[in-house]
Formats: structure tokens, C-alpha cells, sequence
């Protein structure tokens, strides 16, 4: 086996003629803009400012479902709190289920990434009424706008007061048909699930960067406020209904044994049925029941409920001592420990070690649901396939359930950055595949992180050498499906991958990635926060970087020359990028007598320069190779290797 030894960068032999390159460091080494300028609100060192304030909605619903209309009715009550320096002459809420009316902006623009398949009447707001100041309330003719609508307050809303907006709505829920974020569906017995979100009218975002930011809703996700939700659901009595957060009333819903299963898997590692297939046929078959759930410090809430649910749970350990639940929500072709008879373990390895690597998991319950909204995520709940299985159910499941922590408990602008959402999100999933039960679903190589099942460095060359690849950086609507994938998700994950292994290191990425989760848990970064929290906290200038990958989709050629011999027989090998993107390398050095040296280059190789000569130890020299353990995106690896002649 040959030996080997890393050794710092050598000081500079010789320096020869500019090589005929486009690379041009003054271009790739240029100070980065972050667009966003820094304050009292947002701090230079990418964290949330002394004076930043961050408004603030408290929501009670009462909803009832009726199925044989597919309707839901209710009433939300929102207690807004303007947190803000300014005073608010109107609030804007946000309607998604007006994506759905025909002629709406989503319908006509394709829909997102989730397609509008067919129509409803949206979601009309029957009477809105909005009191402050202790006054009686007055109704409100509220100007709806595509999938947004304007409330117009009596008076201003001052700095630290509130007002209670009350709405009576109605709407119908779309079918699985539609291809959307929320719908029903049916099991193989013909049972219904409903996978219900995007249920109540939501208050739109107002910050420090936009105002109000009413960005209407095309089929991308959410930017919502955080506060506490209460949530009664009346159900035909035989559903079972799965919900974010906690249930408050167990005794006036569950059997006295689902009751005893449940608090049996609360002290459980080992999953627990809570409700088996045997009780399906037992259900109720008349009158109704009212589910209350509550959850605190959240930004949104979401349910499914079907009478063909099997629910099976078990204890979720955190750190420091804390706990919480990972349950399973399936109907009955799904059991069986090939498909969701593994979901629960799934969960709870996803939410432990998550937890363990990132920041606590910080919801009362962990849910998977099997149902018709395959692949969608909310806070404490998600919604996946039944006929997902084995390491397909694996991903899905460590994916969806991440969200939790990005853009749920971070809570990022999903409509502008989809990136950072999805991007964050399979990045830590794929440290999940990796550990889970000692690699059994390792790696991860799904099309949401490389769509051809190999290495993710040449998977994504193709990428940066399609000329009408979007960046990272452009607005997530305007990409369209064919880059989704790729750039949103795979481009993204792939940055913070290399960022943490070749760039920083993980003794450097981790505690300033640690340090950013837990700054901006429940508030809302943008990307010149992370991007300045990096800098600030691994001491690194990567202005390069946030560059080539993420403001441009620009390609890397790092290449060696040739192995040169100066005065005195001093030898060194020359290295040249050829392309614009630039990264930390390795040069490995093989001599005649089997043993070799890596030479850890710096970024700034080539910050002068597009060609150099490196000096390397004495020895007979028989091979240099950059990148020799194949970590880099070269997109021409056959100029990576000289020989001795």
C-alpha cells in the first residue's frame, strides 16, 4: 500500500507566461454584492440584529368536513400584532386555494412545480370582521387579488397593538386529480383521505426587506408568519384524523386501547399499534366527532383524516433529555415492513439524528401520512406516497420530515428562495441516508439529488455546461420544471456538500451552519444572511464561491500542465484553471518509489493568476494528479493528470 503525507502549500518556484485561458481572476475573486444592506435588523455578521422585529399571527379555526360535497366550512379567528416600526394602514392575507378558480395567474402560468389539473370556485370569504383597540368589531369588504386579498384596517395598526380579523369561509377540497399541495383521494377498499392544507386564509409576510410581500401564489411554496394555532376539526365519526401539533381532547376521540397503545408508544423505542387494520371495521358508522390540536410557535398547521387509517407511533429521544412522538398514518395495503410498516422508524431515526447533527426537534409529534398529496410537507406533518416502499419510502420520508427543520423551523422565503428550502433540506437528508441503520439506504442518489445514480460531481456537469440553466439565485417561479430538480434541489444541495467537504471543512461548516439554524429558528433569513453568517463565523471570504455556483452557473476546469524542472533541479507541476469556477484542490505528487504527497491548493491559487507553477518536494516524480479522489465538478478530468517523460 503506498504511504502518504499532506504537506502545506509550497512557496511559488517559478511563475511563467499567462496561459490563453477565459479565466480571468478579477472577474471569479470580485467582491461579492450581497444586495441586501446591513442595520439595526440584519447584522454584518449574518444574524439577526439588535433591533430586529418580526410581526406575529395567533390563529383559532373551527372547521367542519363534509365528504359526500368533498367541503370544508369554517371560521378563523387571527390575532395579528404589528411588531413593526410603522404603522399599518391595511393587511394582506393570502388565499391559496384561489389558484384553483379558473383564469387565476397559477392556472395560466403552469401551475408551479405543482400542476393545476382542474377547477373550483377558490376559496370565498363569506363575512370578515376586523376589531382593535377593545371597539366592537366592524365588517370589512376585503379586495381580493388572484390568490391575495386586502383588508382594509378602520384606523392604523400602531407599533406593539393588535388586531382580531374573523372570517367566515368556505371552499371544496381538490381532488387528487388536481396535482396539488392538498387534496383527497381514495384507498383500494374506496375509503377517502383527505390531506388538507393551505385550509385557512393565512396572513401574508410583512418584513423588513419587502413590506408587505403579497408574491402571489403560482404552485411554489409559503412564507408565513409564525405564531400559536388552535384547531378544531369536525369529522364523520369513523375518520381518524392525524394533525400538526398536539391533541388536546384524546378522551372524546380515541378508544380507551388507542388511548393505552398511545401512551404505551410514548415510552416505546419499538413501534407501537395504536390502530390496527382489526379496528377498522369497528369504527363508528354515524354521528360526528371534533378533533382539537394545538401548536405553538409555528407558522402553519395541516391534517388528514380517513376511516381507513392504520396509525401505529413510538418515542422520538432529543437531546438533552427531551422527547417527542414519530407516528404513521396508512391504510391498509400500505402495511408490512417492506412498505409504511417501516415508516415510523424511518421517522424517528430521521428526527433523532437530525436533531443530534443540527438543532433539536422542536414539535410535539413527527407525522407520515399516506395519502394522495404525495411528497408535500408542513410543520409536524407530511404527506407521502402508500405505495411508496423500501429504500423509495426511506428517502421520501427522511426528506419530507427534514423540511421541519428548513423551511419550517428556519423559516425561509419558500416563494422567492426555493433553493434554500429544498436545497438546505436534501443536503441534511443526505447525511441521514448515510447514517441510518449503518448505511442501509446509503447514498442517497434519487433524481432530487443526482438524477443518474452516480457520482453527484459529474452528475452536475452537464448542468453548468447548459447554457439556459437558471442560477441558484433566480426567482423560483421563473424556473421552470425541467431545472427544478436539478438547480433548486440538486445544484443547492450539491453547494453545501462541497462547501462543507472541500471548502471549509465540517470542524468549520458545522458550528457555523449549527450557529445559523439556532439564530433564525422562527424568524425569516434571506440569502445574504446565510451567506454573511457563513463568512463571519468560518472565517473565510467566499465571495468566489457565492459567485460561480450560486449567482452563475459556471463550470470548473482545473487542469495540470505539465511537470517542470527549474535551477538547480528544483521541480514543480503547473496547474491552470481554465474555466471561470474556482475551489480548493488537491494535487497529488507520486514518485518512482511508490509513495506520494497531496498538496492541499487553496482557492487562491488562483487569485492572481490563471497559471501556476507549485513547488513539491524533492523526488523522482512519476505522476501529479489534481482532484485525485474524484471530489470536484471538472468538466474535463482528462487534462487532470501529467506524467513524468
Amino acid at each position: 500500500m503506498a504511504r502518504s503525507s499532506t504537506i502545506a502549500l509550497l512557496p511559488l518556484i517559478a511563475l511563467l507566461g499567462a496561459a490563453p485561458v477565459p479565466y480571468q481572476p478579477r472577474e471569479t475573486f470580485a467582491p461579492f454584492d450581497m444586495a441586501q444592506a446591513t442595520n439595526d435588523y440584519r447584522g454584518a455578521d449574518g444574524l439577526p440584529g439588535h433591533g430586529y422585529w418580526q410581526n406575529r399571527a395567533d390563529y383559532a379555526i373551527h372547521a367542519t368536513l363534509d365528504p359526500a360535497t368533498h367541503g370544508i366550512t369554517a371560521t378563523v379567528t387571527i390575532d395579528y400584532t404589528n411588531n413593526s416600526p410603522t404603522a399599518l394602514s391595511a393587511l394582506w392575507l393570502q388565499l391559496d386555494q384561489n389558484i384553483y378558480k379558473p383564469g387565476s395567474r397559477g392556472m395560466l402560468s403552469g401551475g408551479g412545480s405543482r400542476g393545476v389539473g382542474g377547477s373550483t370556485q377558490g376559496m370565498p370569504l363569506d363575512t370578515v370582521t376586523i376589531a382593535m383597540a377593545g371597539k366592537p368589531a366592524v365588517a370589512i369588504t376585503p379586495l381580493i387579488s388572484d390568490t391575495r386579498a386586502q383588508l382594509t384596517l378602520p384606523t392604523p395598526l400602531a407599533k406593539g397593538a393588535k388586531a382580531t380579523v374573523t372570517i367566515r369561509y368556505h371552499y371544496t377540497v381538490p381532488s387528487d386529480a388536481f396535482g396539488g399541495r392538498t387534496s383527497w383521494g381514495r384507498t383500494k377498499s374506496g375509503a377517502e383521505v383527505y390531506d388538507i392544507a393551505q385550509w385557512y386564509p393565512r396572513l401574508a409576510v410583512y418584513d423588513d426587506i419587502r413590506g408587505w410581500d403579497t408574491a402571489p401564489y403560482l404552485g411554489q411554496e409559503f412564507y408565513l408568519e409564525y405564531g400559536d394555532f388552535d384547531y378544531w376539526v369536525t369529522l364523520p365519526a369513523g375518520m381518524t384524523m392525524a394533525g400538526s401539533g398536539a391533541l388536546q381532547n384524546p378522551a372524546e376521540v380515541l378508544t380507551a386501547a388507542e388511548r393505552q397503545h398511545l401512551a404505551q408508544a410514548a415510552t416505546s423505542d419499538a413501534t407501537v399499534m395504536v390502530r390496527g387494520p382489526a379496528d377498522l371495521a369497528a369504527a363508528p358508522k354515524t354521528g360526528t366527532r371534533t378533533w382539537h390540536f394545538r401548536m405553538t410557535n409555528t407558522r402553519d398547521v395541516a391534517w388528514s383524516a380517513s376511516s381507513d387509517f392504520i396509525w401505529d407511533a413510538a418515542r422520538i429521544r432529543l437531546p438533552g433529555g427531551k422527547s417527542s412522538m414519530a407516528m404513521s398514518f396508512y391504510p391498509p395495503e400500505s402495511q408490512g415492513a417492506p412498505k409504511w410498516g417501516r415508516s415510523t422508524e424511518y421517522v424517528k431515526d430521521t428526527v433523532e439524528n437530525m436533531s443530534r447533527r443540527w438543532y433539536t426537534y422542536p414539535y410535539p409529534a413527527a407525522i407520515n401520512v399516506a395519502g394522495p398529496t404525495s411528497g408535500m410537507e408542513y410543520p409536524g406533518i407530511v404527506f407521502d406516497g402508500p405505495e411508496d416502499a423500501g429504500k423509495q419510502l426511506f428517502w421520501i420520508t427522511a426528506h419530507e420530515i427534514g423540511h421541519d427543520w428548513f423551511p419550517m423551523t428556519v423559516g425561509f422565503d419558500e416563494r422567492r428562495h426555493a433553493w434554500m428550502d429544498e436545497g438546505f433540506n436534501t443536503f441534511i437528508d443526505t447525511y441521514e441516508s448515510d447514517d441510518f441503520n449503518h448505511g442501509e439506504y446509503a447514498p442517497k442518489r434519487d433524481p432530487e439529488y443526482a438524477p443518474g445514480g452516480g457520482n453527484p460531481v459529474d452528475e452536475i456537469v452537464p448542468l453548468l455546461a447548459d447554457p439556459d440553466a437558471p442560477p441558484i439565485l433566480a426567482r423560483s417561479d421563473t424556473i421552470i420544471e425541467k431545472y427544478r430538480h436539478p438547480v433548486t434541489y440538486f445544484k443547492s444541495a450539491l453547494g453545501l456538500t462541497l462547501l462543507r467537504e472541500q471548502i471549509l471543512g465540517p470542524e468549520r461548516f458545522d458550528p457555523a451552519f449549527r450557529r445559523f439554524i439556532a439564530a433564525w429558528a422562527y424568524k425569516h433569513p434571506k440569502p445574504a444572511d446565510f451567506f454573511r453568517a457563513m463568512e463571519s463565523e468560518a472565517g473565510e471570504d467566499l465571495s468566489y464561491w457565492w459567485r460561480g455556483w450560486y449567482a452563475n452557473n459556471w463550470q470548473m476546469d482545473l487542469a495540470v500542465a505539465g511537470i517542470e524542472t527549474g535551477k538547480g533541479g528544483a521541480q514543480a507541476v503547473r496547474v491552470e484553471a481554465r474555466d471561470k469556477l474556482v475551489m480548493p484542490a488537491t494535487l497529488r505528487i507520486s514518485y518512482a518509489d511508490g509513495h506520494y504527497s497531496d498538496i492541499r491548493l487553496p482557492a487562491e491559487t488562483w487569485i492572481r493568476q490563471g497559471s501556476i507553477a507549485v513547488g513539491v518536494p524533492a523526488g523522482k516524480i512519476v505522476r501529479a494528479e489534481l482532484d485525485p479522489d474524484h471530489k470536484l465538478p471538472d468538466r474535463d478530468r482528462s487534462n487532470n493528470i501529467a506524467t513524468a517523460r
